[in-house]
């Protein structure tokens, strides 16, 4: 099977400035992934990279065997760091401008989750805090029946007591052969559900590996490890 996700020499500049350089690594079906890196390490830059929002200076992205495009869109859901939803739409309007413009979009699993976190899908946006437009923007997200989901800071606005929910909410409405890539700064609130993790530092890969080995080779947690390797 092919992996769902390739990247080699993948290179970004803007202007004089390099986010990434030759970035190479491989993600496999059915895992979820922890993207990891301080501040300023090209971890959102290299997420817009795969979603399609930036082309690569040099290198190669491949989705499924194929570079960034259309087709990868329709097995890509993407979850940004800052909200992009209009502020007057009621969240009912959106789940239906989701299922028009998604083929693999599923209403009724967006109901049942927004059921759950107790968000009335008639109210609008702009009378919700930050929090919870941000559950709403993954329940969205976490609703398609994607092959791969990138997801930038999903718990960077929520309270700690929803955190495992929302994680929950994460491991329970994936497919069992699609990957989820996290980018998070939060290691100890996700660590538990990770099987993979990379290391980004200034634009490279600083380490790509699976949390097991982490844990049986360097007798550490991924959490300890990157205070060690990044000294925070």
């Amino acid at each position: 099977m092919n992996p769902i996700l390739e990247c080699r020499g993948l290179t970004k500049r803007y202007s004089k400035k390099e986010a990434l350089s030759s970035v190479d690594f491989t993600i496999e079906r059915g895992r979820i992934i922890g993207l990891l890196g301080p501040n300023g390490s090209g971890k959102t830059t290299l997420i817009k990279l795969v979603s399609g929002l930036l082309t690569p200076t040099s290198g190669e992205i491949l989705i499924n065997g194929e570079k960034p495009g259309i087709g990868t869109k329709k097995i890509v859901s993407y979850l940004p760091e800052r909200t992009y939803l209009n502020d007057w739409m009621r969240v009912r309007d959106i789940i239906g401008f989701f299922s028009d413009f998604y083929e693999n979009f599923r209403p009724e699993k967006a109901y049942d989750m927004l059921s759950r976190l107790n968000i009335d899908p008639g109210d609008r946006l702009k009378t919700m805090s930050k929090g919870t437009k941000e559950k709403v923007q993954l329940i969205l997200v976490m609703s398609r029946e994607a092959e791969l989901y990138l997801l930038d800071e999903p718990i960077g606005g929520v309270d700690p007591a929803a955190r495992d929910y929302i994680l929950n909410t994460i491991l329970t409405n994936y497919q069992e052969n699609a990957s989820v890539v996290i980018s998070t700064h939060l290691i100890s609130d996700i660590e538990q559900v990770l099987e993979d993790v990379i290391f980004l530092s200034k634009g490279q890969v600083a380490l790509s590996e699976s949390v097991d080995n982490i844990r049986e080779k360097h007798q550490k947690s991924v959490d300890a490890l990157f205070r060690e390797v990044f000294k925070c």
